[in-house]
C-alpha cells in the first residue's frame, strides 16, 4: 500500500474509488467497508484509496478549545492503522492533516478541492453516519445531489453489526476502557494489539530484575490502559507469553527520560537466549493485550513496585496455564 501525506505528490493515482473516515482501530465495520470498496475499485479500474485524518479532528477541536475532554480515546496509533489498512487490500492511504484550513472548508469546497481534484474521485463510500465539511455541514444527501455533476458515483454503507451489537470505533473504546479486551477482539475481527519499534527507556526494569521491551504509544489517551498478560510478535519464530504495562507508570518520576508519555512495557517471561540482553532495540513488534489483570497501582517505594510485578508475572502465567 501506498502512503500519502496529503494529495500533492506526483506518485498518486489521477483517480481513484475512496472512502473516508478516521478509521480508528480498523474494525470490522470497517473491514466490511473496504471489502467493498475493493470491489467496486476492481469493476473501475482504479485503485482504491482510504482518505484519512492526522490528528483526529476530535483532537484539533480539544487543542483549539483547551477542552482536552473533547479528544477521544486513542485505539491506535497512526502506525497500527495503516499497517491495518495494508492489511485489508487496500491501495493507497492520503492521510491529511486535519487543520484550521481543512476545519474551515464548506463542504462544497471540500468535494470539489479534496474528492474531484485532490484525488479524482470516480467512486465515494461512506458510512450512514458522514458528516463533512465546516461544522459538518454536509451528510450524505449533499454529497449524492452533487456526485453525478462532478463526475463520481456515491454509495453509503448500513451499519454493520456483530449480535445485535453495532460495530463502531466507540464501541472498541468503550470494550478497551473497561477492560473488555474478548469483546474489543469481536469488534476488531482479533486481539487487539499495539506495534512499533522497540525503544530505550529508563532501564529500571532490569535493575528490578525484570526487563522491559518499550514502545511509545503516540497519543496522550489511549483507549485502553493498565496491566495485560499478553503475546509478543516479532521477536522469535513464535508468539512469547509476557506481561505489560500501558499507561503513564504512575510509579515513576514524570520528569524521567520518557517525559511522561505513554509507554507500552512488556517484560517477557522467557527471555529468548539468542537474542542477548540488547537484541530487541530497533525490532519492530507486535503486542497483543489479551486479559487485563488490572489498573495501574501507584507502589510507594522500588520493594513494593518490584513485589507487584513478580504478582503480575505469577498471575499472567496463571492465566495462560488456564488457557491450555
Amino acid at each position: 500500500m501506498k502512503v500519502f501525506r496529503g494529495f500533492h505528490h506526483p506518485e498518486i493515482a489521477s483517480a481513484c474509488a475512496v472512502t473516508i473516515g478516521n478509521f480508528d482501530g480498523v474494525h470490522r465495520g470497517h473491514q466490511a467497508m473496504l471489502a467493498l470498496l475493493r470491489g467496486e475499485a476492481q469493476q473501475r479500474g482504479v485503485p482504491s484509496c482510504v482518505l484519512t485524518f492526522e490528528p483526529h479532528p476530535r483532537d484539533y477541536f480539544a487543542g483549539l478549545y483547551k477542552k482536552p475532554e473533547l479528544a477521544p480515546a486513542r485505539v491506535g496509533t497512526l502506525r497500527d492503522k495503516l499497517e491495518d489498512l495494508a492489511q485489508c487490500g487496500v491501495d493507497q492511504a492520503v492521510v491529511l492533516p486535519f487543520d484550521a484550513r481543512l476545519a474551515g472548508q464548506s463542504p462544497q469546497e471540500f468535494i470539489t478541492q479534496v474528492l474531484v481534484r485532490g484525488l479524482g474521485a470516480k467512486y465515494v463510500l461512506v458510512g450512514d453516519d458522514f458528516r463533512f465539511g465546516k461544522q459538518r455541514a454536509g451528510d450524505y444527501a449533499m454529497l449524492d445531489a452533487t456526485a453525478e455533476a462532478q463526475g463520481f458515483d456515491v454509495a453509503r454503507m448500513n451499519s454493520y453489526e456483530v449480535h445485535g451489537l453495532r460495530v463502531s470505533s466507540s464501541a472498541v473504546r468503550d470494550a478497551l476502557g473497561e477492560g473488555r479486551m474478548q469483546d474489543a477482539a469481536r469488534l476488531l475481527g482479533r486481539p487487539y494489539c499495539i506495534s512499533g519499534h522497540v525503544v530505550h527507556g529508563r532501564k529500571l526494569g532490569r535493575t528490578l530484575g525484570f526487563k522491559t521491551l518499550n514502545l511509545r504509544f503516540a497519543h496522550w489517551k489511549p483507549a485502553a490502559s493498565g496491566i495485560f498478560a499478553v503475546l509478543v510478535h516479532g521477536l522469535v519464530d513464535q508468539p512469547i507469553q509476557g506481561v505489560a504495562n500501558l499507561g503513564v507508570r504512575p510509579s515513576l518520576d514524570p520528569t524521567d527520560v520518557n517525559g511522561g508519555r505513554v509507554l507500552l512495557e512488556t517484560h517477557c517471561l522467557d527471555w529468548p537466549a539468542n537474542l542477548g540482553p540488547e537484541g530487541a532495540y530497533g525490532k519492530i513488534i507486535r503486542v497483543e493485550l489479551l486479559y487485563k489483570l488490572h489498573d495501574e497501582l501507584k507502589y510507594d517505594g522500588l520493594e513494593s513496585l518490584t513485589k507487584g510485578i513478580r504478582q503480575d508475572c505469577d498471575d499472567a502465567r496463571a492465566w495462560f496455564a488456564a488457557r491450555i
